[in-house]
């Protein structure tokens, strides 16, 4: 079956309507879509959601004018600095976006510069950033819980740009690893997310294979996401992420259907 649950609209930075996504969705067969628009950031309205009552008012209103064409969910794509509101929502998506640094918070995937210019904050070293990013996001998923743990080492989302920064040190992967395994202690599902690669930064989803595998020996209940800012791009490159999935050894993934998640064969 066909789902995706982390998908951007007009609402926040996303490109397509809502209505947009939905029609796409239809006509490329989905079974379920979820709309995850970014909760309001008062440190950064640069992409958030300013009308939230409009963004869910909307949503509702295709929910019930689409029911008998495809099942549709109101989700929410928290920051880890910024929880919000679960009550009007189906599903939250927990994400990290930022490092906090003294009393400014840092966006780590606005761009490649961004990035370098936050690892220059940590005296170049990526390790003390690597830390602060994932202590900090642990600490919400274990406080918060959000049912879908999002793009866990967005961090890396450039490393293919340019030199390794990331993937390429040993001493980084340990203290990745190390944390994914944390965060799998939560019971939260993960999201294998595709997003990167439809922007043409990545080659494979977040996260890294590597910890895909530390997902498998952890039992973690997995969920394919194409976070999703365009109706064209709602399943993109679905295929080679299953096919990599399978490699790794899962059967299935989850999708949210008939207002529950359920098991979906890969």
């Amino acid at each position: 079956m066909l789902s995706n649950l982390h998908t951007h609209t007009l609402f926040c930075d996303g490109k397509s309507s809502a209505e947009e996504v939905v029609l796409s969705a239809i006509k490329k067969g989905f079974s379920s879509i979820g709309f995850s628009g970014h909760g309001y950031t008062n440190f950064d309205l640069t992409y958030c959601m300013k009308d939230m009552d409009a963004y869910i008012k909307e949503i509702l209103r295709l929910k019930e004018k689409y029911k008998k064409d495809i099942q549709i969910y109101l989700g929410i794509e928290e920051d880890a600095f910024s929880p919000v509101d679960r009550t009007p929502f189906d599903y939250i998506l927990g994400s990290s976006h930022y490092l906090h640094i003294g009393d400014n918070y840092y966006p780590v995937d606005s761009g490649y510069e961004g990035l370098k210019k936050c690892i220059d904050m940590f005296d170049g070293d990526i390790i003390k950033l690597a830390d602060s990013y994932y202590s900090n996001f642990c600490e919400y998923i274990k406080n918060h819980k959000p049912d879908i743990i999002g793009h866990f080492d967005l961090i890396t989302k450039f490393d293919e740009l340019d030199e390794s920064l990331f993937f390429a040190n040993d001493e980084y992967n340990k203290l990745a690893e190390k944390y994914i395994a944390i965060a799998a202690q939560s019971g939260c599902m993960f999201e294998v997310n595709t997003g990167a690669i439809s922007r043409g930064v990545r080659t494979t989803p977040y996260p890294k294979d590597n910890l895909l595998h530390i997902l498998k020996k952890q039992g973690a209940k997995i969920v394919l996401n194409s976070d999703s800012h365009h109706a064209d791009t709602l399943d993109f490159a679905f295929d080679e992420a299953k096919l990599l999935l399978k490699d790794i050894g899962f059967e299935y993934t989850y999708i949210l259907y008939n207002n529950e998640f359920k098991k979906d064969l890969l």
